[in-house]
């Protein structure tokens, strides 16, 4: 059964926690390198190191985008609490105007509360003691994981019918392969019995025997393509073990797609022979859409 996972998925999970709801969500596309972008409430930036190295650990390769967010749980009851930090700040800055400016601050307890973050919820766990940076991490670290889990099987599916049609595409360019071996030693002998009638017609009969067989020696040595069609088979091989690998596969495959390119083009350009050419053609067209699928594997 193929294991190769796709760089494609999707994930998501949800956190009711210290009197808010917490959602999480991640995706990744194809990227030749692993990139991962957190985007995450600002108070959470302490924690950022650690939710990116959870999502490299399973995800190898790909562009991963991770979004975390919070909002108020509204059947929460949770008290507020005076943030002492920002009042002082709203307080330094009337002071500012006054001095700059000789504006005369005027900001009672009803202006400095209707301020931005003035008040704040007093953050709770279930059991009402006060919420530690620990257990937050931890809130973080367990929701994230759970939409990775939940990624990586959509991924998993999903590299399971890349590989599945791939593999297709592969036993069809083995089948080509067969075909160029067994049309390959007929080339020589074609081109031996066309060359001979020809210069039988010019020359009348006086044919020079081991001039012809020079050439003919030296067309066979050029057109020779069996040692394309050996490293052919070997790729094929190759391909087929790294599709059932449990390792992300997708560089490896990329660069035997490329060998196997170049030694279709190889062959290409040495047979003379229409249906060799035939089968070069076609089998460029299966690389060029195996290359397309595989460039979504991890």
């Amino acid at each position: 059964m193929p294991l190769s996972h796709s760089m494609t998925g999707y994930g998501s999970s949800a956190r009711i926690f210290g009197g808010y709801i917490i959602q999480f969500e991640i995706k990744s596309v194809n990227h030749r390198y692993s990139e991962v972008v957190l985007r995450l409430p600002r108070e959470w930036t302490c924690y950022e190191d650690g939710l990116r190295r959870l999502v490299q650990r399973d995800l190898k390769r790909g562009r991963v985008d991770v979004y975390i967010s919070k909002e108020q749980d509204d059947e929460a009851t949770l008290p507020f609490v005076l943030n002492s930090g920002v009042v002082e700040s709203y307080l330094r800055a009337a002071e500012d105007l006054k001095a700059k400016y000789g504006l005369e601050p005027s900001l009672t307890a009803r202006d400095l509360l209707s301020l931005p973050d003035v008040l704040i919820p007093q953050d709770h766990s279930l059991d009402g003691e006060a919420v530690t940076g620990e257990a937050w991490e931890s809130v973080l670290m367990d929701g994230l994981e759970e939409a990775v889990a939940g990624l990586l099987q959509m991924r998993k599916k999903e590299g399971v019918h890349l590989a599945a049609d791939l593999e297709h595409r592969l036993s069809r360019l083995e089948e080509l392969h067969a075909e160029l071996v067994e049309l390959a030693p007929q080339v020589v002998g074609e081109y031996r019995n066309r060359l001979r009638g020809r210069l039988s017609e010019l020359l009348e009969g006086a044919l020079d025997e081991h001039r012809f067989a020079m050439e003919v020696a030296v067309f066979a040595d050029r057109s020779n393509i069996d040692e394309e069609l050996t490293r052919l088979g070997s790729h094929f091989v190759q391909c087929r073990t790294l599709l059932q690998s449990s390792e992300p596969v997708g560089r490896k495959l990329d660069f035997l797609i490329q060998e196997m390119n170049r030694e279709t083009n190889t062959i290409g350009s040495k047979a003379n022979h229409l249906a060799l050419v035939n089968r070069v053609v076609e089998m460029k067209a299966e690389l060029e859409k195996i290359r397309e699928q595989a460039a979504n594997l991890e």
